[in-house]
């Protein structure tokens, strides 16, 4: 049985509209990478990365610049989004390294104190 022109013309349809769709969702999915990466660099910088991570945020900012390049570029929106979550990862690390120079930062500090307030308890001095 050959198919008629009808329903090779809308077999041919489907076919169209679903690369068409899968484009947009892709296209999409570069967006939201994206969006995720920018957010990622814009905590990192909120968290002092510049002065305690300085090598991990300057990493995730050139390789968010790489996947807006991409993004812009025909040829290479595909890798768009691996390089926008790479970017959000070293964002993510110059974060938490940050986060932990500090929360290291607030410790030593007290036990420092604590340090003083033990040699103000065993000399007997007041504040």
């Amino acid at each position: 049985m050959n198919p008629s022109f009808a329903q090779i013309r809308r077999a041919l349809y489907v076919t169209v509209c679903a690369f068409a769709l899968s484009g947009a969702v892709q296209a999409q999915d570069g967006a939201l990478e994206l969006m995720q990466a920018r957010q990622a660099v814009d905590k990192a910088t909120q968290a002092d990365a510049d002065q305690y991570a300085p090598d991990l945020i300057a990493v995730a900012r050139q390789g968010l610049e790489q996947a807006q390049r991409a993004a812009g570029d025909r040829r290479e929106r595909k890798n768009a989004p691996m390089l926008a979550v790479r970017a959000t990862v070293d964002a993510d690390l110059a974060r938490a390294r940050s986060e932990e120079a500090t929360a290291t930062a607030q410790l030593q500090l007290r036990r420092n104190e604590v340090s003083q307030l033990q040699r103000q308890l065993a000399t007997g001095e007041d504040r």
